[in-house]
C-alpha cells in the first residue's frame, strides 16, 4: 500500500469518528481535519448552538496521547492566564515559570473574541513560532501545537474583533451552519436528547500517527506550475478593486500546505488545481479586507475570492 493510501485510510478513520458525533457535516469535518493535518490553526466562526465547541472537542478526543487544554476566553482574562506566570520560590530564592494552558498539543480556545486585545495578543507568538518568550528566553511548546478557536460573529456586546495580525495566524476560518435537511436535523435532535458528549468518542489515532501525517503533508509533491498558480491567486487579491488589504505571503504558504493535505486526504501523492480551489475560500476569506465601497454594496470576501478563482487560468497537468 502506498504512503498516500495509508494517509487516506487514517484520515477516513479520523473523519468517520468525528462525523459520528458531528452529524450531517462531512465537508466541514474534512476541512477541519485538513487544516490540523497541515499543522494549521483553525477558527470556527458561527452562531450559537451549532456545535462549534463540540467539533473542536471531538477532533481532540480522537487522538490518543495528545494533551488537550481549554481556555474559556472572558474579558477579565489576562495574558499570563494564557501563556504562564513567573512565581517566586522562597525556598530556592528565585522566580520559576509556571506554564500556562498553551503548553499543550491541542488548545481549545472558546469564544476567543471575548478576550481583550491585550490577551488575544498573547497567542501571536505561540501560534506563529510554537514558543513563548519568558525573560528573553524562548520556551518551546509541545509538538505539534494546534489551536482550535471558536467565536460568535453575531454578538458584539462584550466582544473584541480579532485584528488582522491575529486572523492571519489561523490557517482556516470555517462555519458549521445549520443542519442541511430534515433527516440531519432529526439525527442531531436524537443525539442531543440522549446527551451524548464528545468525551464518549473513542480515540482512533495515536499522537505519533498524527505527527507522521503532518510530516507526510510537508513532503507532499507540489509542481512548479501549481506554486505559480497559487502565487497568481494571492497576487490577484491585492489588485482587486474591491479589496483594500490582500493576502499576505503567509496566506499563500497556508494555501499550498492546505492543498497538500487535501490531496493526501483523497489518496493522491500530488496536488492538483482542484485541491487548491477546494481549500482556497476557507484559507483566504479571513485574510482579505474589503474597501468601504465594497462593504456598502454588500460584497463579501467569499464573492471576491470566487471572482478571483474564476478569472485565474488553471495550469495544465499536475
Amino acid at each position: 500500500m502506498s504512503d498516500a493510501a495509508i494517509f487516506q485510510r487514517r484520515f477516513e478513520a479520523l473523519a468517520a469518528n468525528v462525523e459520528d458525533f458531528i452529524r450531517g457535516k462531512p465537508e466541514v469535518v474534512r476541512l477541519a481535519l485538513v487544516c490540523l493535518l497541515a499543522e494549521g490553526h483553525l477558527l470556527i466562526e458561527d452562531v450559537p448552538g451549532v456545535a462549534k465547541t463540540s467539533l473542536a472537542k471531538a477532533i481532540a478526543r480522537s487522538v490518543a496521547g495528545a494533551e488537550v487544554k481549554r481556555i474559556q476566553f472572558t474579558p477579565d482574562l489576562l495574558p499570563s492566564d494564557v501563556t504562564g506566570v513567573q512565581v517566586y520560590d522562597q525556598g530556592r530564592s528565585r522566580f520559576e515559570f509556571r506554564q500556562g494552558p498553551v503548553f499543550t498539543h491541542i488548545l481549545l480556545g472558546d469564544e476567543i473574541n471575548r478576550a481583550s486585545p491585550k490577551t488575544q495578543s498573547a497567542l501571536l507568538e505561540v501560534m506563529a513560532e510554537g514558543q513563548v518568550t519568558v525573560d528573553g528566553r524562548p520556551i518551546p511548546v509541545p509538538y505539534p501545537f494546534l489551536c482550535i478557536a471558536t467565536q460568535n460573529p453575531v454578538e458584539h456586546q462584550g466582544t473584541y474583533a480579532l485584528p488582522e495580525a491575529q486572523l492571519d495566524r489561523f490557517m482556516m476560518r470555517i462555519s458549521i451552519g445549520y443542519p442541511e435537511n430534515l433527516a440531519d436535523e432529526v439525527s442531531v435532535l436524537s443525539y442531543g436528547v440522549t446527551r451524548r458528549r464528545p468525551d464518549e468518542l473513542k480515540s482512533v489515532m495515536e499522537l505519533d500517527d498524527l505527527r507522521l501525517m503532518i510530516r507526510a503533508v510537508r513532503d507532499q509533491r507540489v509542481a512548479d506550475n501549481l506554486r505559480e498558480y497559487v502565487a497568481r491567486l494571492i497576487r490577484a487579491t491585492r489588485v482587486h478593486p474591491d479589496v483594500e488589504l490582500g493576502v499576505s505571503p503567509r496566506g499563500g504558504i497556508a494555501l499550498v500546505t492546505a492543498s497538500q493535505a487535501y490531496a493526501l486526504s483523497a489518496g493522491r501523492p500530488y496536488v492538483t488545481a482542484d485541491d487548491v480551489k477546494a481549500v482556497a475560500i476557507p484559507v483566504l476569506n479571513h485574510r482579505l479586507l474589503l474597501t468601504p465601497e465594497a462593504r456598502i454594496q454588500q460584497r463579501t470576501t467569499e464573492s471576491v475570492l470566487t471572482d478571483v478563482l474564476a478569472a485565474a487560468p488553471v495550469p495544465a497537468g499536475r
